[in-house]
């Protein structure tokens, strides 16, 4: 029965309090992603979560988007340190695949491995109830392309026109990884 219930409260909330004791006795000696925290998020995140979303695409999503994902009780988690969220992804799971429908981080914290540390939990969300995961990205997005890559997506096709861009439409890479 304890377990069960330690169970659900891992679900609800990834972090170590160690790791954040050792940050304040011994400084230095854990690095800020480790003291970053993935939970599901809520409808209080979604004003942090849009203007993320704003500030980061030129056709971003809305809240309502957000709160259909709520809806359709997709995997969303935010990242977040000391209360402020740093950034999100959304995961849908149907009939053995995992989808990333999303996952971005604010501007001002890209390129210091929270992405990264968000794929890494979406991964470990769908091992053992996904056997592959799915996404699409941009061509232009060479950061997030390289990232997949080093984490083992392999592209597996095109999207002709999938996303809506400055200059009419932009195709999507489809990318996949054998969750095993």
């Amino acid at each position: 029965m304890l377990g069960m219930m330690l169970e659900k409260i891992k679900d609800f909330v990834v972090y170590d309090a160690d790791k954040e004791f050792y940050a304040k006795v011994f400084p230095g000696s854990v690095g800020r992603k480790d003291l970053m925290r993935l939970r599901k998020m809520r409808s209080a995140d979604l004003p942090s979560i849009v203007a993320i979303e704003r500030a980061s695409y030129t056709f971003p999503w809305e809240e309502d988007i957000f709160r259909d994902c709520f809806k359709a009780n997709y995997n969303c988690f935010v990242c977040e340190e000391q209360d402020v969220v740093l950034g999100y992804c959304i995961l849908s799971m149907a009939v053995g695949e995992a989808h990333v429908l999303n996952i971005c981080v604010a501007p001002a914290e890209q390129g210091q491995g929270i992405g990264r540390k968000m794929l890494e939990h979406l991964i470990e969300t769908a091992r053992g109830r996904a056997e592959t995961m799915f996404l699409e990205v941009r061509p232009s997005n060479t950061v997030a392309i390289a990232l997949y890559e080093n984490m083992g997506f392999n592209e597996i096709g095109v999207r002709k026109g999938y996303y809506q861009s400055e200059h009419g439409r932009e195709d999507a890479i489809m990318l996949a990884l054998q969750i095993f």
